[in-house]
């Protein structure tokens, strides 16, 4: 337990992940009471429809605004604009509650909201996965307080559909307004978290202005092989897998037969295996080995989204849900935690909202693709289409794994993650002969990292 929370032992990471741990409860709340009101007003024959059109509108503003978040991440002090992106956030939920407590909501408002909300978010992720390495003061702890984060996240996506499900069941399928109104209370720990910290911030010195920042840090995410590499894969399984969430209404209400209940249990399944793989990430205590979980990750997603496609009662759809969310949760901690590590800390931030850009711009395009297959297809065929293709990914990048390996060996050497760099000067007045017998020792170390 000590190296799974070590993390924390950074004040400022503590206050952080208590405040955005109640937040992220009413983050799940909202989307799940979103769901179920799209649903109610849309009717059955345009429900997938419809689903996929809210999913699509909130998130597509990463796939155009995310460069320009990460330069406003490279360029700003980072806590100043968390204050503004959790505030307007929480502006938005007040008015979702107001227009659903009125009874005057209507579906181009949840769309109108929507699309604000995913504007602000694209500037707030980036930001925020930017700012762990300055709460927790350096590389040593980050791999940790990325799978922590992630833990967060998926332990409120446990409790937080949970909750949806019971408010909404109490009030007969029609108490969206109150989950909403929660979720905007929420964000005020967030700011309050934010408030305590203490921080030196320096202002981030970036030598390129305007445009040029921007195409600098394009130019350095695409030219590096594994930067490249890992952002595909993730881009590919945000479009094709991740949006079964869109049509987890359909299956709720339709294939198994349930109420808003049942659309809560699925929903924390999916974050029970989330939970595990982001506690099972948070327990490594080293980043080696790491592309071999995100190689392996897409694979067994893909495996379970096949399986909860086809899927007729609950012993079969909440397990398969629950090896999704480890699944997926895995591939994406053990990415994050790869580009933080190797990331040159002067474009940390435009390279991680390329990140943000492939697993949250692409799963609007997705949604909306999602919702218009299972219109025609069905949502099973939808889902497992889209498992498929997941699997595909996987074996991929798989094969090119050795190449990505010899690229990041060198930079694991220069920031002291392999041995022999620890050994500092030892190393350079070690006999020549010595230092190829270490090569040769990490070599097959390296070959016995890629067996799988």
């Amino acid at each position: 337990m000590a190296t799974m929370l070590r993390s924390l032992a950074h004040r400022n990471f503590r206050l952080f992940f208590i405040g955005q741990g109640m937040s992220l409860i009413g983050t799940w709340m909202q989307t799940t009471a979103m769901a179920w009101l799209v649903g109610r007003l849309s009717g059955v024959a345009g429900e997938a429809f419809w689903l996929g059109m809210v999913a699509f509108t909130s998130q597509i503003p990463g796939l155009f605004l995310a460069p320009l978040s990460g330069v406003v991440a490279d360029r700003f002090r980072r806590r100043p604009v968390l204050y503004i992106t959790q505030t307007l956030m929480m502006l938005q939920a007040f008015a979702l509650a107001w227009l659903a407590y009125s009874g005057s909501i209507q579906i181009w408002h949840i769309l109108s909201l929507g699309a604000f909300l995913g504007v602000v978010s694209t500037f707030d992720v980036t930001v925020r996965q930017a700012f762990l390495m300055q709460m927790v003061g350096g590389k040593e702890d980050i791999a940790n307080a990325i799978a922590l984060n992630s833990s967060l996240f998926n332990g409120a996506r446990l409790v937080g559909p949970a909750l949806a499900g019971l408010l909404l069941w109490a009030g007969g399928g029609e108490n969206e307004g109150q989950c909403f109104l929660l979720n905007g209370l929420s964000y005020v720990a967030v700011l309050v978290g934010l408030w305590a910290m203490r921080l030196h911030e320096v202002k981030p010195h970036v030598a390129s202005r305007g445009w040029k920042t921007l195409m600098e840090g394009a130019r350095y995410t695409f030219s590096s092989p594994p930067i490249r590499a890992i952002l595909l894969l993730v881009a590919i399984i945000s479009l094709v897998g991740t949006p079964y969430a869109t049509l987890l209404r359909i299956f709720a209400v339709r294939n198994l037969q349930g109420g808003p209940e049942t659309l809560g249990l699925l929903s924390a399944a999916s974050g029970v295996g989330a939970l595990a793989g982001a506690l099972y990430m948070a327990a490594r205590k080293t980043v080696l080995g790491l592309g071999r979980h995100i190689a392996a990750g897409p694979f067994l997603f893909g495996a379970g989204l096949i399986a909860f496609a086809f899927s007729t009662t609950l012993w079969i759809a909440l397990p398969a849900l629950a090896v999704m969310g480890f699944a997926i949760m895995v591939q994406m901690a053990a990415s994050n935690t790869i580009l933080q590590t190797i990331v040159d800390e002067d474009k940390r931030g435009r390279v991680m909202s390329f990140y943000a850009m492939a697993f949250l711009g692409f799963a609007p395009i997705g949604a909306l693709s999602a919702g218009g297959l299972a219109e025609v297809f069905g949502a099973p065929f939808t889902v497992a289409l889209g498992g498929g293709v997941c699997i595909v990914a996987a074996l991929i990048f798989s094969r090119q794994l050795p190449r990505i390996r010899e690229h990041i060996r060198p930079i694991y050497r220069r920031i002291g993650i392999l041995p022999e760099v620890a050994q500092g000067i030892q190393e350079a007045s070690e006999p020549r002969t010595a230092m190829v017998d270490e090569d040769l020792r990490l070599e097959k170390e390296d070959a016995d990292l890629l067996k799988t």
